[in-house]
């Protein structure tokens, strides 16, 4: 069944909200492009996303849901958000709002920034999809990084091939072009990427001209621009195969138990996808122990590695 395309129909859905659930990805049509889906809440399938689209570094995810009910609980919308999810929800239009705390979304989703990008689909066996799952999937495009986006199932299986578990054929997707994205995370809101709902539209609800991106600076907190990005307060060591009893130690593999100030292992095992789904998530307990330094024990820079040695990067390089 891997890669398998299937007809979206209802059997197929029921079937694709299952394999969500036991965290596999399925493929699904949206009415802007196809999207690889993984439950949002399972760290480790989020972490297969990043390895079947071969994304070089952990960028973050945008969240599909079946309106404001599912929203709020994920994330916190003001009453701006408010109007702009009445005025084109469910549509092609993605709010990046703070992410709530006690939300049990992966943190992998965020790349372990505090916002989190929600968006409700408008397409059928989208919607039909999320009410199978009976939870939030998290989906970016369904092709390979860097490639052109998929409009078609036969798009999705010529560049994926079996990282699908299956893949739902609605036919050609309506708009054919990704949603607008639209940060509220700030004190007024800023386009951070043209889709498939103009600014004109966007503007005329707000009452009001929105500032792109490269006018408001936002681009600059995106992951992937600048060097040090989102770094804990601890300073982190990187490739550390000694430390002393008052650091803190991120462990990969199988390493020697020495006194520290706390330890997590993100994968004992050296397994790359748990290690990412549990990367975000141990930076900041970490980061709370009180402890100045983080050490963090060499990982291997092939597959999934390449985007955690990137992320650990930006968090030990030098600051302002």
């Amino acid at each position: 069944m891997q890669g398998r395309i299937v007809p979206a129909n209802a059997e197929w859905i029921e079937e694709a909200g299952g394999l969500l659930r036991s965290g596999a990805l399925v493929a699904f049509p949206t009415e802007t492009v196809y999207g690889l889906g993984a439950d949002a809440t399972n760290g480790e399938a989020v972490a297969r996303v990043f390895a079947a689209k071969g994304r070089p570094s952990f960028n973050p995810l945008i969240v599909h849901v079946l309106g404001l009910e599912q929203a709020v609980i994920i994330g916190s919308f003001s009453a701006t958000a408010r109007r702009l999810t009445e005025a084109f929800w469910p549509g092609p239009l993605t709010l990046v709002v703070p992410r709530i705390e006690t939300t049990d979304v992966s943190e992998l989703v965020s790349a372990g920034l505090p916002t989190v990008a929600l968006r409700s689909p408008d397409h059928p066996v989208a919607r039909q999809l999320l009410k199978a799952a009976q939870r939030p999937i998290a989906a970016p495009s369904a092709n390979r990084s860097g490639h052109v986006s998929a409009t078609r199932a036969e798009h999705v299986a010529a560049d994926l091939g079996d990282r699908a578990a299956v893949i739902l054929d609605a036919g050609q997707t309506p708009r054919g072009l990704e949603s607008t994205v639209v940060s509220l995370a700030g004190a007024a809101p800023v386009l951070l990427r043209p889709g498939a709902i103009s600014a004109d539209a966007i503007e005329k609800v707000l009452g009001e001209k929105i500032a792109r991106a490269s006018e408001s600076g936002e681009h600059l907190t995106s992951p992937g621009q600048l060097r040090s990005h989102y770094a804990p307060n601890s300073r982190i060591r990187l490739n550390a195969t000694a430390w002393e009893p008052h650091e803190a130690v991120l462990a990969f593999g199988a390493v020697e138990e020495h006194p520290s100030k706390a330890t997590i292992n993100i994968s004992p095992s050296g397994d790359l996808i748990e290690a990412a789904a549990n990367l975000f998530a141990a930076l900041r307990k970490l980061d709370g122990s009180g402890a100045a330094t983080i050490a963090v024990t060499p990982i291997p820079a092939h597959g999934l590695g390449e985007a955690i040695n990137d992320r650990l990067a930006r968090a030990a390089a030098p600051r302002d």
